[in-house]
């Protein structure tokens, strides 16, 4: 009977909330809840890789030319219309839901319109971030482009047509950036010409783009089949293959001797305004690049003590940098001969924190969840990193590992890591903001790094509380991956604010943590290719950090932490200032 009560309360309690919606809108002469589903479907037709991340096909056959002047006018348009018509509404008038609502869309439309006022665009490909690296994620069959249907197959040939449009439009304004300044740094323009030469050539079976073929339905008829072998033969050999081998011989010969030799973006046009925007753009805050130093000296000093503990605790003899190496090198802690091995370590950490995941989380997602390697194409030069599930929960999270050396992947990290890019960490954030019905759909995909990888961070703190970090080596990897991330933030401004070259990057983090020196330079390349993004972490995980010890100072006996992390992840991804009066406004109904 309690049930059936609770229940009926539950019912009657959404219900209401829908006529507070609908009363808001009846009261300001408008429909709020249309608005914001426009801006999302409207959202969806200018970027349609996005729809199918979210797994709606509709638009799968699409991939606009993202650097054309009509793109450009189209997506300027989209958040202005937005933006004024915003700014005609009356807070007053709208649910405390909807208000956040409102908060979260200005804040869109704004950093997007100020992002448009830079030309980034000619500097269009790098080795990590660029959009020819998202779109080879899809053509190995295995990702969110579905590849079910004989129309799937056609539909993706028809995609990749539009794709090549975008990348001979990135040729262009490469060469058009050369002449302006707007160049990237030979470091990284040798990094990306192996990325393209590797599609460029090979036996067309074994081409990445071929790959689907070797997935395809057992229901399809012969002549289906046939067709479909002919068509993604003749789409390697004929389009993918000339056009990298074009853009590599373009990258070699014309692109890589204009390279610059500086490390930071002040060495372009962008200068410090350009920096300044990332930074607004990736912590969701007002602070200065010399604030953001400062707190990563801080942090780094502190993280360093903690890790004086361990190696003290596990009796090693000689300074904080011999012990680095010593993690670093240590066979004990690379216990594997076969990749299988590495997804079922995985697999063991999931079911060591089961019971504790209840006793801290009252809302876990319905997504299904699954570990696999990383693709084989971009193995070398990837991290590990989670990819979400489709909207409707059919396509599961994924947690990619690149294991390119079975026998040197090395442990050590590895616990914090899975909490980090799994479970609670996005996994947890990313799926239950999808499944949350009470979210406009436009704030179910959207992506703030400073909370979205914030909460991650977090998320590594609480190993302990998981019933993992049991083996010291496991700890301090913890505080490694923290020191690491603290290091982001000393790096990151040196880079981009203070004129430090790549090889004082590369020496500060060596001198404070424990990567290898290869990691190090990658992370290091990684941050020179897009300035800001690195600092979100620490800044979003101090900020929870700072939330829940206010909340439980407050509250004392009637802090919940269940309640806690619910009052976070609810909300899907926001800025940090909303909330953070998001759980002030909790602390005090609570008090």
């Amino acid at each position: 009977m309690k049930k059936i009560v609770l229940i009926g309360m539950v019912f009657l309690f959404a219900m209401s909330c829908k006529q507070d919606a609908k009363q808001a809108s009846d009261e300001t002469g408008f429909d709020f809840e249309k608005l914001l589903n426009d801006f999302n479907e409207e959202g969806l037709v200018l970027d349609p890789i996005k729809a199918t991340n979210a797994g709606d096909s509709r638009y799968n056959d699409q991939f606009p030319n993202f650097l054309s002047e009509e793109y450009a006018q189209k997506k300027r348009a989209y958040y202005t219309k937005y933006k004024e018509a915003l700014a005609n509404i009356d807070d007053s008038k709208l649910t405390e839901t909807e208000k956040m609502s409102k908060a979260v869309l200005e804040w869109d439309c704004d950093i997007n319109l100020e992002a448009m006022t830079f030309k980034k665009d000619l500097m269009p490909i790098d080795q990590m971030w660029s959009k020819n690296l998202d779109f080879n994620q899809y053509a190995g069959g295995t990702n969110a482009q579905p590849f079910k249907t004989v129309e799937d197959y056609h539909t993706w040939l028809t995609r990749v047509d539009n794709y090549l449009v975008w990348l001979e439009s990135a040729k262009e304004n490469m060469r058009e950036g050369m002449e302006s300044g707007y160049v990237l740094p030979k470091s990284l323009i040798v990094k990306v010409i192996p990325q393209f030469e590797g599609l460029s050539k090979g036996n067309v079976e074994n081409h990445l783009y071929y790959s689907p073929i070797k997935n395809m339905p057992e229901s399809f008829s012969d002549e289906e089949k046939d067709n479909i072998k002919a068509a993604y033969a003749s789409l390697v050999e004929n389009k993918i293959m000339p056009a990298h081998q074009a853009m590599t011989e373009f990258l070699k010969n014309e692109y890589l001797p204009k390279g610059r030799t500086s490390s930071g973006i002040t060495g372009t046009p962008l200068g410090d305004v350009y920096y300044n925007h990332q930074i607004k753009k990736y912590t969701t805050t007002t602070m200065t690049a010399d604030e953001i130093h400062t707190l990563g000296l801080s942090e780094v000093a502190r993280i360093r003590s903690e890790m004086e503990a361990v190696k003290e605790k596990v009796g090693f003899k000689g300074d904080l940098n011999a012990f680095f190496d010593h993690v670093r090198t240590n066979r004990k802690l690379m216990p594997f001969t076969e990749r299988s091995q590495v997804i079922a370590y995985y697999d063991s950490i999931h079911e060591v924190m089961k019971p504790q995941i209840n006793k801290l989380f009252g809302k876990q997602p319905k997504t299904p969840f699954e570990v696999r390697r990383t693709e084989p194409f971009r193995e070398k030069s990837a991290a590990a990193n989670y990819n979400r599930g489709s909207l409707d929960g059919t396509r599961p999270g994924i947690f990619f590992t690149p294991i390119p050396d079975v026998e040197s992947y090395n442990i050590f990290d590895k616990e914090d890591l899975f909490l980090h890019e799994a479970i609670p960490g996005h996994h947890f954030q990313i799926s239950l903001a999808q499944e949350n019905e009470e979210l406009p759909d436009f704030r179910k995909t959207l992506w703030y790094s400073a909370y979205g990888e914030g909460w991650a961070l977090y998320t590594e703190s609480m190993g302990e509380e998981l019933g993992l970090y049991k083996d010291p080596y496991q700890y301090f990897g913890m505080l490694s991956s923290e020191i690491h991330r603290a290091i982001r933030l000393v790096v990151d401004t040196g880079i981009h604010a203070k004129g430090w070259t790549r090889e004082e990057a590369i020496k500060y983090s060596l001198e404070n943590e424990a990567e290898s020196e290869a990691d190090i330079t990658s992370e290091i390349e990684r941050y020179m290719a897009n300035p800001g993004q690195a600092l979100s972490y620490k800044i979003g995980q101090l900020k929870i950090i700072e939330l829940r010890a206010r909340a439980t100072e407050a509250l004392g006996e009637d802090f919940d932490i269940k309640e806690f992390h619910n009052q976070v992840l609810e909300t899907g991804c926001i800025p940090l200032q909303l909330l953070e009066n998001k759980i002030d406004n909790w602390i005090a109904a609570n008090k």
